[in-house]
């Protein structure tokens, strides 16, 4: 029988979304990790169509796969209990440690939520056994106390475990000031504890103009502040999450010799896989936001996955991009189609069991000869292979529902090691997978690449690498920009 465990913990929520929670943690994970601490990564409740496939066979938010990956141990379920992926505006599926607890409506979920609760504490609780600190992240913010209730994402689930907050604050935006005192107001005074102080994120510019904004948050808050961080470049080169993240990625204003065009569909999920094409100098990823044509002269389109296919191929056509990519094709381009993505091209998606809501069907882009039946049982699986044309190894993951088949599946695009993946047409310019993360290998992206441009000159730097490094910089500027021995020392 296991002992009492005796790892500290330290919970960082946001005065909003978006303030750089992940990111802090992240590096602080490698920042721990590197001065020999067992640290893991938490975080009770996430809502994102982003998702990892971890080594104990479930999914959780890729923020916390990266967080792990900066602590140097595998991803667990037990890192991310409950992920929220949206199916709609009002819809989303329940994943409980790593796997579908059902679907609930927004309103069903607030009255449900306090049922998770247990689960997130025997989760916390299994990754204090393994560990000297475990760093939390909250979700939003603490400040939206209509969601009070019931919480098990902020101060509902720091109160519960006794674990103390530091507020994260992004000045990038303004009003940082009035963001952490009016936290500090309409918090009541058990949540008000908690808190053991702050830090600023995003700061740019020089931090002496910034002393009486210190000053005057400590009058009205009494909190001390941990330190003032400023903005980092090296966020930039670190793995996607949230849908915010996206304008991030190569503006189409960039010239670069290979053009890849991807349509920001609705419920875009698992967009990460296009950041190593990002990576590398001579390709310019341009991300379509509705209401605007797929680019005449993309050399490349990548239709991404998503959470709901049947949805997103309704509001596909709704913004003419069948039509967009049917002439791409008469003009000799290239199309790519991951999970979601791929299930589209097919000529017929069928949902009997209304896996995506109403039971239904949809007619495909007729692009590969396939058809998908979705089905409940959700593939989530690590697998390894080589890449047909070239040979590459791949290291990816799978994680949908459904089965695709047809003639076009006769010209595979992956051998695993047991069965085949994917499909191509008979030209071999439209292609299909339901492999994640394919690109993160640099031979098969570079011969990927090569096959559509064979003079492309590409990066001689790995993805893998390139994300450490990114990591290492982080953990670098933490060190030097925040009291990091203050922040150890308030863990609990």
């Amino acid at each position: 029988m296991m002992g009492v465990p005796s790892a500290r913990a330290l919970m960082f929520q946001g005065t909003g979304s978006d303030v750089g929670k992940s990111t802090i943690v992240a590096g602080l994970c490698r920042l721990f990790a590197q001065r020999g601490l067992r640290v893991r990564p938490f975080k009770p409740q996430n809502m994102s169509n982003n998702a990892a496939v971890t080594d104990d066979g479930g999914e959780i938010g890729r923020a916390q796969a990266l967080q792990a990956r900066a602590c140097g141990v595998p991803a667990s379920v037990h890192m991310n209990p409950v992920l929220l992926k949206p199916e709609s505006d009002r819809r989303c599926q329940v994943i409980v440690q790593g796997r579908v607890f059902g679907t609930w409506e927004a309103g069903g979920y607030q009255k449900q939520k306090p049922s998770l609760l247990p689960y997130v504490c025997e989760s916390f609780t299994e990754l204090k056994h393994d560990a000297d600190l475990v760093l939390v992240e909250g979700a939003g913010s603490p400040a939206e106390t209509n969601l009070r209730a019931g919480d098990i994402a902020n101060m509902g689930f720091a109160l519960a475990a006794n674990v103390p907050v530091c507020l994260v604050a992004d000045i990038d935006r303004g009003g940082v000031i009035a963001s952490l005192v009016g936290t500090h107001r309409v918090l009541d005074d058990e949540d008000n504890a908690r808190i053991v102080g702050y830090l600023i994120n995003k700061f740019r510019g020089d931090p002496a103009l910034f002393e009486g904004g210190l000053a005057n948050i400590a009058k009205h808050t009494q909190w001390p502040c941990f330190g003032v961080l400023p903005w980092q470049p090296a966020a930039a080169r670190l793995p996607s999450e949230d849908g915010v993240a996206l304008e991030r990625l190569q503006p189409a204003t960039v010239s670069r010799s290979l053009k890849v065009a991807v349509p920001m569909l609705s419920r875009i999920a698992n967009f990460d896989d296009l950041d190593p094409l990002a990576h590398e100098p001579n390709v310019q990823v341009m991300m379509i936001p509705p209401g605007r044509p797929l680019p005449r002269d993309a050399d490349l389109v990548i239709l991404p996955g998503t959470k709901a296919t049947i949805a997103d191929l309704r509001f596909l056509r709704a913004q003419g991009w069948d039509v967009d990519l049917q002439a791409h094709v008469r003009q000799g381009g290239h199309v790519l189609g991951l999970c979601g993505g791929y299930q589209m091209l097919g000529t017929q998606v069928d949902d009997p069991e209304g896996v995506e809501g109403s039971p239904g069907s949809e007619a495909g882009l007729s692009l590969l000869q396939v058809q998908t039946r979705l089905h409940k049982d959700k593939c989530l699986v690590k697998v390894t292979g080589t890449h047909v044309d070239s040979g590459e190894a791949v290291t990816a993951y799978e994680i949908h529902a459904g089965r695709t088949a047809g003639p076009d599946a006769a010209r595979p695009v992956f051998a695993l090691d047991n069965r085949c993946d994917g499909a191509r047409s008979a030209s071999g310019r439209i292609q299909g997978t339901y492999l994640h993360g394919v690109f993160e290998q640099d031979g098969f992206r570079h011969a990927f690449l090569r096959s559509l441009r064979p003079e492309l000159t590409l990066s001689s730097q790995s993805f893998s690498h390139a994300v450490d490094e990114a990591l290492d910089e982080l953990a670098l500027a933490l060190s030097r920009h925040l009291n990091v021995d203050a922040l150890l020392a308030a863990a609990r």
